[in-house]
């Protein structure tokens, strides 16, 4: 797949970057688990074969969606435990932006602490639009 100019980005931004894509992404928690099903499975996918490229966006896109309350409860159950090992990020450790934007997901889903305990509860997470 070719690579998108930062200018295209820049002029066409991709919609969970705007508030009117978060909040349709949002609106029924059956959207909200749709994307939440696939940036899991690209997750697991890079246990396999690591991108740090792909990384990059999908932390991106799970911050924004801890951006919308209803969404950041429903992470704090299914964000992927992947995202909490350091071994896994570790390929992160010359991106100073994307570090932060994983440490700023963490904290906002509450599991930035020693062990995740926060939001660790059994049952079902809350869902957006609920």
């Amino acid at each position: 797949m070719p690579a998108i100019p930062p200018f295209v980005r820049a002029l066409n931004p991709p919609p969970w970057f705007s508030q009117v894509g978060l909040n349709y992404i949002c609106a029924t928690a059956e959207r909200f688990f749709a994307v939440g099903a696939v940036l899991g499975s690209m997750v697991q996918m890079l246990t396999e074969q690591p991108s740090v490229r792909l990384l990059k966006h999908i932390i991106r896109c799970y911050l924004r969606l801890s951006d919308n309350p209803r969404a950041r409860e429903a992470l704090r159950q299914c964000l992927p435990e992947q995202l909490r090992d350091p071994n896994f990020t570790a390929c992160l450790k010359d991106d100073v932006t994307t570090r932060r934007w994983l440490a700023q997901l963490l904290m906002n889903v509450g599991r930035a602490g020693d062990g995740g305990a926060a939001g660790m509860g059994g049952g079902q997470p809350p869902l957006p639009g609920q």
